[in-house]
């Protein structure tokens, strides 16, 4: 194995494996009968993910970096005629691709710069608003192809300016290996071509207190390959300020309380441009109680606007490169809920309280539930249905999304192998009406090894 991570003084390479099994049922329709005999709300499905990294040493300080990901799926329900994907019971090989292909100079003009160019990874803060560039491929991928320069000011400081240009026809720049572009299912954004620009920076006061502040501009077109297969599609320019103050109040209090002001242009389906302005914020205060089964407790809040349907502006919270299934909502299934309402992963028009608990039984486990409460900020779809065949129904005056329970165990024997247990439970409330009031759950098993 040392041999296969580093067989030369100028190469090291890495392998690792994720092996899912996924069932969902009501996860897009809230609705035990969406569907009919054909059962559409009833899933079942496995995700085998390998990947081969390589990092090739030119220089002391320059690295060329490639990661070759290949994900294949088995199809078990529903087998029916609504959504191509699963149209029968299959394993669909797919195809492969690099989600990561840069060359990183450090210590770039003889300064504490650092700069990676091409295909990688980004995470900023929690990932609330930048973390998953390619949503609509799930967690297959999350990279961006940008331009990356980090500026270390000092131990305390420092600045990363990035250039992010993404194309939801995932041939574009690197085309994968047994592609199709006519017929292939695959696409990376949600149905937009994107080019954005971020200014963030970091900055620690002290070991109690930290802060990020941050500028982010992202503008979205209607691709042509979401053109090409019959999408609606928007377009939106949206500038964001924000930042986030987080760090220890002593040894066992932590905290973190982000906010973020939006404004820009939105325009739906080549309709005429209205004015964006939106809000949202995103709070977590965690008590360790530093116990020999380490106990911990936190609660939190997140505000998301909604679109007002009486005023002529778009209030609705753009999430940026946030569309993913943040575990401070639940697990995955908020991500397929909000489907009818936006796009895979995007969630928006949201109040969310939540409280967590989560303990260490052994030194191998650790046990973790979450309750979330969600409310709409506004009911802006009231009396309607949306999504494919009346996929969701909305009521007209309520507010109340629902509650949503979480639990997750986790087994970590060693740094080489973990596997998770994930099971989401949604109770709709008022904000939805008739058939769309039933029950929704989500379960998963993963396995991972890293070589």
């Amino acid at each position: 194995m040392n041999k296969f991570k580093k067989p030369t003084e100028y190469l090291e390479m890495g392998l690792d494996l994720r092996l899912r099994e996924v069932y969902g049922r009501n996860i897009f329709s809230l609705n035990d009968d969406y569907g009919g005999a054909e059962n559409w709300n009833n899933y079942h499905w496995q995700r085998y993910r390998t990947r081969w990294s390589t990092k090739w040493l030119l220089d002391e300080d320059i690295t060329f970096n490639t990661r070759l990901t290949w994900e294949f799926w088995g199809h078990c329900a529903p087998d029916n005629s609504f959504n191509p994907f699963f149209a029968e019971k299959n394993y669909d090989f797919d195809e492969a691709l690099f989600d990561t292909m840069n060359i990183q100079f450090r210590n770039a003009f003889d300064a504490p710069l650092t700069i990676t160019a091409g295909r990688q990874d980004i995470i900023l803060g929690t990932g609330w608003l930048v973390l998953d560039g390619t949503p609509a491929d799930g967690s297959r991928t999350i990279f961006f192809d940008a331009l990356r320069s980090t500026y270390q000011f000092s131990d305390a400081t420092k600045m990363d300016m990035i250039y992010i240009q993404q194309y939801d026809d995932e041939s574009m720049w690197l085309p994968p290996f047994n592609h199709n572009a006519v017929s292939d299912r695959r696409h990376l954004t949600n149905d937009q071509d994107e080019i954005g620009a971020i200014g963030y920076l970091t900055h620690k006061f002290s070991d109690m207190t930290s802060v990020d502040a941050y500028y982010m501009f992202k503008k979205d077109e209607h691709s042509d390959w979401s053109k090409f297969n019959g999408r609606a599609g928007a377009g939106q320019e949206t500038s964001v300020f924000g930042s986030r103050l987080f760090g220890n109040l002593d040894k066992n209090w932590s905290y973190s309380a982000e906010g973020a002001y939006q404004f820009g242009k939105f325009m739906a389906n080549n309709q005429s441009p209205e004015d964006h302005e939106a809000f949202g914020a995103n709070t977590k205060l965690q008590y360790s109680f530093l116990n020999e089964l380490k106990n911990e407790v936190h609660v939190g809040y997140e505000y998301l606007s909604g679109d007002d349907p009486d005023t002529a502006k778009n209030e609705k919270f753009n999430t940026m490169w946030g569309d993913w299934p943040q575990s401070q909502r639940g697990g995955d299934l908020q991500s397929y809920m909000w489907t009818a309402e936006g796009a895979l992963g995007e969630v928006a028009n949201l109040h969310r309280f939540g409280v967590g608990h989560s303990f260490k039984p052994h030194q191998d486990w650790t046990l973790g539930t979450d309750w979330n409460l969600y409310w709409a900020d506004e009911n802006s779809f009231g009396g309607t249905t949306r999504g494919p065949g009346g996929m969701q129904s909305y009521s007209n005056n309520g507010t109340f999304r629902g509650h949503m329970l979480t639990g997750l165990a986790t087994y970590r024997c060693c740094k080489n192998f973990v596997t998770y247990f994930l099971v989401d439970y949604f109770l709709p409330g008022s904000y939805y009406a008739a058939p769309s009031n039933d029950n929704a759950l989500f379960a998963r098993v993963s396995m991972e090894w890293t070589f």
